[in-house]
Protein backbone atom coordinates (compact mmCIF):
# COMPACT_ATOMS: atom_id res chain seq x y z
CA UNK A 1 0.00 0.00 0.00
CA UNK A 2 1.07 3.59 -0.83
CA UNK A 3 0.53 6.66 0.81
CA UNK A 4 0.92 10.38 -0.91
CA UNK A 5 0.55 13.10 2.06
CA UNK A 6 -0.33 16.22 1.19
CA UNK A 7 1.96 19.41 1.30
CA UNK A 8 2.03 23.09 0.36
CA UNK A 9 5.34 24.11 -1.35
CA UNK A 10 6.95 27.17 0.09
CA UNK A 11 9.94 27.32 -2.52
CA UNK A 12 11.00 26.20 -6.00
CA UNK A 13 14.43 25.61 -6.47
CA UNK A 14 17.03 24.45 -8.91
CA UNK A 15 16.90 20.82 -10.36
CA UNK A 16 13.13 20.64 -10.00
CA UNK A 17 13.42 20.27 -6.37
CA UNK A 18 10.71 22.20 -4.30
CA UNK A 19 10.77 22.95 -0.12
CA UNK A 20 7.50 21.68 0.66
CA UNK A 21 5.38 22.23 4.13
CA UNK A 22 3.50 18.97 5.68
CA UNK A 23 2.09 20.26 9.03
CA UNK A 24 4.79 22.86 9.82
CA UNK A 25 7.55 20.32 8.99
CA UNK A 26 9.52 20.98 5.97
CA UNK A 27 10.53 18.76 3.63
CA UNK A 28 12.66 18.68 -0.21
CA UNK A 29 10.90 16.99 -2.82
CA UNK A 30 11.18 16.84 -6.04
CA UNK A 31 8.50 18.27 -8.67
CA UNK A 32 9.95 15.86 -11.95
CA UNK A 33 6.69 14.33 -12.39
CA UNK A 34 4.51 18.17 -11.85
CA UNK A 35 7.01 20.26 -13.30
CA UNK A 36 4.09 23.14 -13.76
CA UNK A 37 3.79 23.36 -9.74
CA UNK A 38 3.88 26.59 -8.51
CA UNK A 39 4.99 27.97 -4.91
CA UNK A 40 1.50 28.04 -3.09
CA UNK A 41 0.37 24.81 -4.50
CA UNK A 42 -0.89 21.70 -2.42
CA UNK A 43 0.49 18.41 -3.84
CA UNK A 44 0.48 14.82 -2.89
CA UNK A 45 4.43 13.65 -1.77
CA UNK A 46 5.24 10.10 -2.06
CA UNK A 47 8.75 8.81 -1.68
CA UNK A 48 10.73 12.29 -1.91
CA UNK A 49 8.35 13.00 -5.15
CA UNK A 50 5.43 15.31 -5.38
CA UNK A 51 3.21 13.47 -7.53
CA UNK A 52 -0.10 15.28 -8.22
CA UNK A 53 -0.86 19.14 -7.88
CA UNK A 54 -4.71 19.08 -5.93
CA UNK A 55 -6.98 21.93 -4.28
CA UNK A 56 -6.87 23.37 -0.93
CA UNK A 57 -10.00 21.66 -0.29
CA UNK A 58 -9.02 18.07 -1.03
CA UNK A 59 -5.73 18.63 0.69
CA UNK A 60 -7.21 20.00 4.22
CA UNK A 61 -9.82 17.09 4.08
CA UNK A 62 -6.78 14.36 3.59
CA UNK A 63 -5.45 15.84 6.50
CA UNK A 64 -8.06 15.34 8.56
CA UNK A 65 -8.71 11.92 7.68
CA UNK A 66 -5.41 11.01 8.56
CA UNK A 67 -5.58 12.38 11.91
CA UNK A 68 -8.70 10.08 12.61
CA UNK A 69 -6.19 7.39 11.42
CA UNK A 70 -3.49 8.29 13.96
CA UNK A 71 -0.98 8.86 11.15
CA UNK A 72 -0.68 12.47 10.96
CA UNK A 73 -0.15 14.28 13.97
CA UNK A 74 -3.76 15.98 15.28
CA UNK A 75 -1.27 18.98 16.65
CA UNK A 76 1.06 21.13 14.92
CA UNK A 77 3.50 21.54 17.67
CA UNK A 78 3.52 17.20 17.40
CA UNK A 79 5.43 17.85 14.64
CA UNK A 80 8.27 19.79 15.32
Amino acid sequence: MCLAIPARVKTLEANNMAEVEIMGVTRHVSLDLIPGAEIGDHVLVHAGFAIQVVDEEFANETVELLKQLDIYPSDTAEAE
